[in-house]
């Protein structure tokens, strides 16, 4: 069974703890966690499958870590990987910025050929604009977490996410493999 590789960058630790909670949801033994401050280009490459956890800073910038690794990502070729995105933002407080990282982030793994899983509906969310939304299909490019504004929907969707990944991943047992939790 090959693992997926799970992969976030954090400064407060909300996107480090949805990342727990993925691997938690999804199984220890199938997901290999990284913090992106602590990795090199070989450590995405030797993984076909692919999670990246990327919060949204104030008025649509890149989260520390990840703007430090930036440009190595950006010279990652992502042909024959798939690759699920979540991004943390707040909705209400930077409305216009909501979850931009990630649209930046999946911006550069399209283009450096990755295959995309993990669409997410932009239904019950309320944003003025976000580069992670694809224009006309109300989807995100991956799934969407405000921890400052809807905590309380965060382990549901984290559970529903979690199901489409292990489906969209083919992983062995599918949605039915995955544990639910109520954190």
């Amino acid at each position: 069974m090959s693992k997926i590789g799970l992969f976030y960058g954090s400064d407060e630790g909300n996107t480090e703890s949805v990342a727990l909670r993925i691997r938690a949801r999804l199984g220890e033994e199938r997901v290999d966690l990284f913090d992106i401050a602590d990795v090199t280009q070989l450590d995405i490459a030797n993984y076909e499958q692919l999670i990246f956890g990327i919060p949204t800073w104030d008025f649509g910038q890149i989260q520390s870590d990840w703007e430090e690794f930036w440009e190595d990502v950006q010279e990652i070729d992502f042909s024959g990987k798939t690759v699920a995105l979540f991004g943390l933002g707040d909705q209400f407080g930077y409305g216009d910025y909501f979850l931009d990282a990630m649209g930046m982030l999946y911006d550069v793994i399209v283009g450096r050929g990755a295959a995309i899983a993990g669409l997410w509906s932009t239904e019950g969310y309320e944003f003025e604009a976000s580069k992670a939304e694809i224009e006309g299909e109300g989807k995100f490019m991956g799934l969407a977490i405000d921890e400052d504004q809807q905590e309380e929907l965060t382990a549901e969707r984290l559970n529903l996410w979690c199901k489409q990944i292990a489906d969209e991943f083919n992983l062995e047992g599918g949605a039915a493999s995955v544990v639910e939790l109520d954190d």
